[in-house]
């Protein structure tokens, strides 16, 4: 068999978050019964004009710059001119020659952990389409379909990759780091499965040795990470077997389908001047001064890469610890504000990790649904690093907080929970356990250190776990060795 290699470039499909659509004031929010979030304008009905949502042009202009774009000051809009039902116009609003940005890239990690920069070719605004209602569970086995056009001219932004990956685990890469930018800079809520976030991959095999690309094939249908990862597994296996045999691959669309993990072809694909893009005649051109701009950079969050080098270089936070923090911005948040209360990063990420997770993941919660405030959490934790509460109190103090929403302070003083670390509150406390335990005293003095620990545990136990376990060993150890 003949090796071959892989070359992939993804086009990804992010919604935008806004509250009205494009073009018009209809909501963006989903839901509804169809076809009740539409209006003549997003319908396209004879004599109604568009008027462009400037938080779009806003929002497109934000994540080109966190994707290191270069953000036209001049571009325009253009009709893209194909018919299918779920398209009330026939055409549709998008940029083709001149978009908004161009040029970037994310930096991902390639098979053998180096760093990999992916370029993006371009990133333009378009309106969506609205989709289609299947009578059955899927097109395949649906007698009819019937259209719901609450979805269209919802805006969009579209970001095309070059062709730069080579493997599944690189477009996988590739796509979960720019759903994590996105994320942090608040443009998109990026739901694949809700189709807020929508990939189709384009890929194609050449023989080993050869410069010229393949046939290119587009997978769509794609809304979940794992399913780019699988398709892309398949596709490779379909093709290579195909050029194995001789027979030539055709420029296609193909649809993956979950259940039975195949892709399957859907129409031939359509080259660019199939579409007959020409001018949007009813939006003037799209113009952005340098005041604007310098706003829009003024907003750029703390990116995902930036927030994991603070946390393991500045912070100390290790490696698969800081990675977990950033993968999830609600935790990252949380975790800055734990930390100026604090001032202990690995003290904060040990219990965010640990004691917060294990709550969250029992009650089936996700960490942007935290019932915990963040200065009286940062307080808790101070307490316990300054001895006035130990860890064993401080855990049943976090838990009554996640379930209860009480104060630290209230719950610390109604259960008795403040630890004891008066050195002389506690010496009669170990005069009395060395007096009533003298077997276990003689025991240490005779060489068995293991008797120390329950000396430890009565002195622990007679105070109900409130002495300070610090100051408890400091005066165990004098008595016994006097």
């Amino acid at each position: 068999m003949t090796k071959y290699l892989t070359t992939i470039g993804l086009e990804f499909h992010a919604e935008l978050k806004t509250k009205t659509k494009i073009f018009c004031s209809c909501p963006t929010e989903s839901g509804g019964a169809p076809n009740t979030h539409v209006c003549p304008v997003c319908l396209g009905l004879p004599g109604v004009l568009p008027v462009l949502n400037k938080a779009v042009v806003e929002l497109a202009a934000k994540a080109g710059m966190a994707l290191n774009c270069e953000v036209a000051r001049f571009s325009k809009f253009d009709r893209k001119n194909y018919f299918y039902p779920d398209l009330p116009k026939n055409y549709q609003v998008t940029q083709y020659p001149l978009p908004i940005c161009r040029n970037g890239y994310i930096e991902i990690k390639d098979a053998q952990g180096q760093a990999k920069k992916v370029r993006i070719n371009r990133i333009h605004m378009e309106e969506d389409a609205g989709k289609l209602v299947h009578s059955g569970s899927s097109l395949s086995d649906s007698s009819y379909s019937l259209p719901d056009y609450n979805r269209a001219a919802v805006p969009l932004i579209e970001i095309v990759s070059e062709p730069d990956m080579c493997s599944a685990e690189e477009a996988r890469a590739f796509g979960e780091m720019l759903r994590l930018i996105l994320l942090y800079c608040d443009v998109s809520d990026v739901k694949m499965e809700q189709g807020s976030l929508r990939c189709d991959v384009n890929i194609s095999l050449r023989p080993e040795g050869t410069d010229e690309l393949g046939v290119k094939v587009e997978i769509k249908n794609l809304n979940s990470f794992r399913a780019v990862y699988n398709a892309i597994k398949y596709e490779e296996e379909r093709q290579a077997d195909m050029l194995d045999c001789g027979e030539p691959i055709v420029q296609e669309t193909r649809l993956w389908d979950e259940q039975s993990g195949e892709t399957r072809s859907m129409r031939s694909k359509e080259d660019a001047h199939d579409y007959r893009y020409f001018p949007e005649p009813d939006l003037v051109p799209v113009v952005l001064d340098d005041e604007w701009m310098e706003h829009i950079a003024a907003s750029l969050p703390e990116l995902p890469a930036a927030r994991l080098c603070r946390l393991t270089e500045q912070l100390g936070v290790g490696e698969k610890e800081a990675q977990q923090i950033v993968q999830n911005p609600p935790l990252a948040h949380f975790f800055d504000a734990l930390y100026d209360e604090v001032k202990d990063a690995k003290m904060v990420s040990n219990w965010l990790l640990g004691d917060v997770s294990r709550l969250l993941n029992d009650s089936g919660m996700e960490f942007s649904a935290l019932p915990l405030d963040a200065v009286d959490t940062g307080h808790l934790l101070s307490l316990l690093k300054q001895g006035a509460i130990n860890q064993a109190s401080a855990k049943q103090v976090l838990e009554e907080m996640f379930t209860t929403g009480n104060k630290a302070d209230d719950i610390i003083a109604a259960r008795g929970f403040a630890q004891i670390s008066d050195s002389s509150a506690l010496e009669g406390i170990v005069a009395q356990i060395l007096a009533d335990n003298p077997q276990p005293v003689a025991d240490y003095l005779a060489g068995k250190k293991a008797a120390f620990g329950f000396l430890m545990g009565q002195a622990m136990k007679q105070t109900k776990g409130q002495a300070n376990p610090a100051v408890v060993k400091e005066l165990l150890t004098k008595a016994l060795e006097a």
